[in-house]
């Protein structure tokens, strides 16, 4: 598991430092006004920055897009997952012949369902919808970024698969 520890910096914000699988160490500091400063460190001398980069608010949400797969996603990679606590982000592809294909979101009653929240779609054609509504019709091979807790996202894949539970 990928060490990241996060600490409070009064008047200025929080930071979170990783230590990543690859040895590198890179530091975000997020900035109670928006701003993101990205710390490079040497993997030889942990306490020489190596870059530094700063990042307004919009800069730093469409990286975090490009970085989290919602631009471009690798082949390799059919899901993925994220824990907060209790809260888990994951992304689910829907299979062509899935029982969701061609329904809406509102259609399969995805919350009131399954309790989780589909965030965001990925279509297959590089498309994307951030936050569907319930009129949105969901695709085969279309990627969905959804959240909720474990049971949650469970009955939701199920629901996906079988297009009614």
């Amino acid at each position: 598991m990928t060490d990241i520890r996060e600490s409070d910096l009064p008047g200025i914000g929080r930071k979170f430092q990783l230590h990543a699988r690859g040895g590198d160490k890179l530091v975000v500091v997020v900035h109670d006004d928006g701003r993101r400063e990205l710390y490079h460190f040497d993997p030889d001398d942990p306490d020489e920055t190596v870059s530094t980069v700063t990042l307004d608010d919009d800069e730093a949400r469409m990286m975090a897009g490009i970085i989290g797969g919602m631009s471009y996603r690798p082949k390799s990679l059919e899901t993925m997952e994220v824990a907060l606590d209790a809260l888990v982000v994951e992304w689910f592809k829907i299979e062509a012949g899935a029982g969701s294909v061609g329904q809406t979101i509102g259609g399969l009653n995805v919350r009131k369902q399954t309790g989780a929240t589909i965030i965001a779609v990925a279509e297959k054609n590089h498309t994307h919808c951030i936050n569907p509504g319930p009129e949105y019709r969901l695709n085969a091979e279309s990627t969905l970024v959804v959240a909720g807790e474990r049971k949650q996202l469970k009955a939701l894949k199920e629901l996906l698969q079988q297009g009614s539970l």
